[in-house]
């Protein structure tokens, strides 16, 4: 889980409106994707960040390495770690955000789905909490330090969590999380109040359907 301490508080309700908005979204069929191009999707339980939409390209930090995904890309699944997931859109902008675990697949149609146990953007991350995050993780583990300033600040929040596992704080996934979630979102479905709830709980199970997959 990642700490409380670590999300910036006023932005919380922003994410629970965009929450409903994202699920409402997702209940719409989406095109598919054209040639040269990548329908992505991306979400963890609580809240979805893509819905099939075409990006360029995809930065993803797996248990086997970080790497690039474009279109027409070999299939695969993987299981992330913590660190950066950044979505390059078609217009050469890109989006990044903090991720704990969970898994990525990749289709032979050019379909990615991106499925995080949690996931937050960046602005969400506090900065001054995590620098006291990586400096227990530097003294505990015996890293060497390293500087803000040297042009690796987009890679700290990720070095800072997956170097020290052992740190209370560290995100985790696991096996039985993963199943008490989905059971949890199971039992919740049947009492969805409308659409737009049914579609969030749905997104949910699938998320962590995906998980227990990956960690069995």
């Amino acid at each position: 889980m990642l700490p409380a301490a670590l999300l910036r508080r006023p932005g919380l309700g922003r994410l629970v409106r965009q929450a409903r908005a994202y699920a409402e979204a997702a209940a719409a069929p989406a095109p598919a994707a054209g040639p040269g191009q990548m329908s992505f999707t991306f979400a963890s339980p609580t809240q979805v960040f893509f819905n099939n939409a075409n990006v360029r390209q995809v930065d993803v930090p797996t248990l086997t390495g970080a790497f690039g995904i474009l279109a027409a890309h070999v299939p695969t699944l993987q299981v992330l770690r913590p660190g950066m997931v950044v979505v390059h859109a078609e217009d050469g902008t890109t989006s990044k955000y903090f991720v704990s675990s969970g898994s990525v697949t990749v289709n032979a149609d050019s379909s990615v789905q991106l499925l995080a146990e949690e996931a937050v953007t960046l602005d969400m991350l506090d900065l001054g909490v995590s620098v006291r995050g990586e400096t227990e993780a530097q003294s505990r583990s015996k890293l060497p330090k390293s500087s803000l300033a040297t042009g690796e600040g987009a890679q700290w929040r990720g070095r800072c969590w997956a170097a020290v596992p052992a740190l209370p704080s560290a995100p985790a996934c696991s096996l039985q999380a993963a199943k008490a979630n989905l059971e949890k979102a199971q039992a919740e479905l049947s009492g969805a109040a409308d659409e737009a709830a049914r579609a969030e709980i749905q997104i949910r199970i699938e998320a962590n359907e995906a998980l227990v997959k990956a960690l069995e």
